[in-house]
């Protein structure tokens, strides 16, 4: 028996385990592709499978669609991504990545000295008024704005 090499949506997704409404919700982003057969229905190449992996990958550890749609846009098209397209990929969101782990810990961090305050004492926030910034805009409430 011949490889299959074309697969259907519900193929797709039975392999992948991703919903069919996700696989064409990638495709309406640029993330996948598929070609119509004469009776209108999708075909995907078997690349396909590794590209929804890779998809998959990124968004778990917090990678925006918009940057695995041009990260993937990078990759020839209708060619399954190899170990080398996996480590160029993962090698440029690392920085990103580790930007937001310090983010992340820097947070975790301020939150063990607010836990329980209540937010009774935000002229000593750290996360919120952090070297009381907003006594400098005068007395009385204040709205933090991200700058």
């Amino acid at each position: 028996m011949a490889p299959v090499r074309e697969l259907t949506v519900g193929q797709v997704a039975a392999r992948s385990g991703v919903a069919v409404s996700a696989l064409h919700f990638y495709e309406a982003r640029g993330l996948i592709h598929s070609h119509r057969t004469a009776g209108n229905q999708r075909r995907y190449g078997r690349d396909v499978l590794r590209r929804v992996a890779v998809i998959r990958i990124a968004q778990e550890v917090g990678i925006s669609l918009a940057e695995i749609a041009a990260a993937l846009a990078a990759l020839p098209e209708g060619r399954t991504p190899t170990r080398e397209d996996w480590s160029q990929l993962s090698t440029a969101w690392r920085d990103g990545l580790d930007d937001k782990i310090n983010q992340l810990k820097k947070l975790r961090d301020g939150l063990t000295d607010c836990i329980g305050c209540g937010c009774m004492s935000i002229d000593k926030c750290p996360l919120r008024n952090k070297d009381d910034r907003l006594a400098r805009e005068g007395t009385g409430a204040r709205r933090l704005v991200a700058r």
